[in-house]
């Protein structure tokens, strides 16, 4: 997930951009502000990815906010000003994108800025099994043999080729947990494993007999994956 901000004076305009982010074809965290100090403040609380950063606001600049941070996380300049393009140059932002903002002119932009992530972040080892908590024991569970998650109000129910198994846990977080290559959200309320699936007709997934809905949120980037795969 890529952790991001939005700085901006404009209310309109940070609602334009977290409907884009809502949109991007990776996941995008995006927390918004009309307030330059309570932006600063976030950005000393919390580790943040990127900064979607207007330029001329009533207290500070765009250029003054990021001269101000030591260590500033990756830029990308949203403005209605084309007389900025050298400055954002000189600070080595990501991309300097015009109001009013193109659809596609920001997914080129945040595309670019998770290809810089991906080369800079560390290489986790990974692992073809997890391990999960449930009643009083933690079970080892291999990858291979999960076929779908299915969220439970406050747990989540793991079907695996042997048996399901219950745990305490958010399906978001567990998300997080498993690789993007393998699994793939089709519901608020369901997680599939890619290489289960038998079959897909209209909105609808079968794995092992079970019949999974795919929701209109997830329709359009999983019928692009199992497309690309067809």
């Amino acid at each position: 997930m890529m952790k991001c901000i939005a700085l901006d004076d404009e209310p309109l305009a940070l609602e334009i951009i977290a409907d884009f982010a809502a949109k991007a074809p990776f996941r995008m965290e995006l927390t918004t502000f009309t307030n330059a100090s309570r932006a600063l403040g976030f950005l000393q609380q919390e580790p943040v990815d990127l900064i979607f950063l207007d330029i001329k606001m009533p207290d500070i600049t765009g250029i003054q906010f990021i001269k101000s941070l030591k260590r500033p996380p990756m830029v990308i300049f949203t403005t209605a000003y084309e007389e900025y393009a050298l400055d954002g140059y000189n600070l080595d932002v990501v991309d300097y994108l015009l109001k009013p903002i193109p659809f596609e002119r920001f997914i080129k932009a945040v595309t670019k800025a998770e290809e810089y992530r991906s080369i800079s972040a560390p290489r986790q080892p990974e692992t073809d099994y997890i391990f999960v908590k449930t009643e009083y024991r933690i079970i080892k569970i291999n990858l291979e043999d999960i076929l779908y998650i299915e969220a439970l109000k406050d747990y989540i129910k793991i079907y695996t080729a042997n048996q399901p198994i219950l745990t305490l846990k958010s399906l978001k977080s567990f998300e997080t947990r498993l690789p993007k290559d393998k699994f793939m959200r089709v519901h608020r309320s369901y997680l599939v494993a890619m290489n289960k699936i038998n079959s897909v007709e209209r909105n609808t997934v079968m794995i092992a007999n079970q019949s999974i809905p795919i929701s209109e949120g997830y329709r359009d980037k999983f019928y692009d994956v199992i497309t690309r795969h067809s």
